[in-house]
């Protein structure tokens, strides 16, 4: 365990990122969803069309992040208004965390019924009674802190979830102090396979049918080691009653997936990896909808839209029709070029047919 003068530098060098302000919020306050055990803050976007039994997408920001400015440079809600899904954002206080950190790492905050989880539970109850939601297609995802955020909420409450992507995120419940939560950010002292499997099944007392996990990290992520990606796959490997060896492809340069498929011949865990990608999202902002931002990284690789895709939220994840002339504020911070735009389709589709090759799109 590293010293306590560590932990603090590290925390004082966190806090000093401040987060760019969006240029726009589309993102509408949740108020009054419940008791709200975590004192977190809740953001929706609904669709001009909402069909009936649409999806939702739970969306975790990361630390020193807002949910209008994830918004803003993932294009979540942008993808909503597209396809008709309802996109739910909650959100950290400072009250809560300095840092605006999702709380993952304290013991109150990651059980089923407490805490900063309980809170989550609460605001898809809500948007569900809110709004024509089938229950049967909710979805959650996050970065970072959010990340490990998204993955306690489908260790303590896998039945809400179809589905789950942690982007460079943890394993659930292997930290319980700062100090603690730093070590196994760099990779030091992850518990044994067994320890974490026994602990996700300590979870809950569910044993209904489990959401997939999708895996997201960057090989150069100096904030959160790729060790941890490895050791999500592994937690889930149990309960996911893997069988048989795992599938890899390679979609692009530096981009690879590796499936593992259940009982049933489902892909129920997937990993990717990005060659050479820093921590965070990954990015494709010719796609027009998406902005780079600190830990929003542009590597011509659209993690949105291939979840939403993966999830079935979209037929494709190349855009449904052009995007829409950028408004000059937005032409200020760097509008894509139709050449580029052109480059990035190209990309899109040579990771489709590689997809369709490996039998795993349509």
């Amino acid at each position: 365990m590293r010293p306590l003068s560590d932990t603090i530098a590290r925390l004082s060098k966190l806090h000093a990122r401040a987060p760019l302000p969006p240029p726009v919020d589309r993102l509408t306050p949740l108020s009054a969803f419940g008791a709200n055990p975590g004192v977190l803050a809740a953001k929706v976007y609904v669709p001009t069309d909402l069909p009936d039994k649409a999806a939702l997408v739970v969306v975790l920001h990361g630390c020193t992040q807002t949910a209008a400015g994830y918004d803003y440079a993932s294009g979540w809600s942008r993808l909503a208004e597209e396809y008709g899904f309802v996109v739910l954002y909650p959100e950290q206080s400072r009250a809560n965390n300095a840092n605006l950190c999702f709380n993952w790492f304290v013991g109150d905050d990651i059980k089923r019924g407490q805490g900063e989880a309980k809170s989550i539970a609460e605001m898809i109850d809500a948007v569900c009674r809110q709004h024509p939601i089938d229950q049967r297609r909710v979805y959650i995802t996050g970065l970072s802190a959010g990340g490990a955020m998204a993955n306690v909420m489908l260790a303590t409450y896998p039945e809400l979830f179809a589905g789950g992507a942690i982007i460079a995120g943890l394993p659930y419940g292997v930290a319980g102090t700062i100090p603690e939560a730093f070590d196994r950010m760099r990779g030091h002292g992850i518990p044994t396979t067994s320890v974490m499997q026994r602990t996700l099944r300590d979870a809950s007392q569910y044993h209904g049918p489990l959401p997939t996990v999708s895996v997201w990290h960057g090989t150069a992520d100096r904030t959160v080691a790729l060790a941890n990606a490895d050791a999500i796959v592994e937690q889930w490997m149990a309960a996911q009653n893997i069988v048989g060896p795992a599938s890899v492809t390679n979609l692009q340069d530096g981009l690879a997936r590796t499936a593992w498929k259940d009982g049933g011949g489902q892909v129920a865990i997937e990993q990717y990896r990005i060659t050479g990608m820093s921590h965070g999202t990954p990015l494709d902002v010719s796609t027009g909808t998406e902005n780079a931002a600190p830990f929003m990284v542009d590597v011509g690789v659209s993690s949105t839209r291939l979840i939403a895709h993966s999830w079935g939220l979209t037929p494709s994840f190349e855009r449904r029709q052009p995007a829409k002339t950028a408004a000059p504020h937005d032409m200020a911070k760097g509008g894509p070029a139709p050449a580029a735009e052109h480059s990035t389709s190209g990309i899109q589709k040579v990771i489709e047919d590689a997809l369709r090759a490996a039998g795993l799109m349509g």
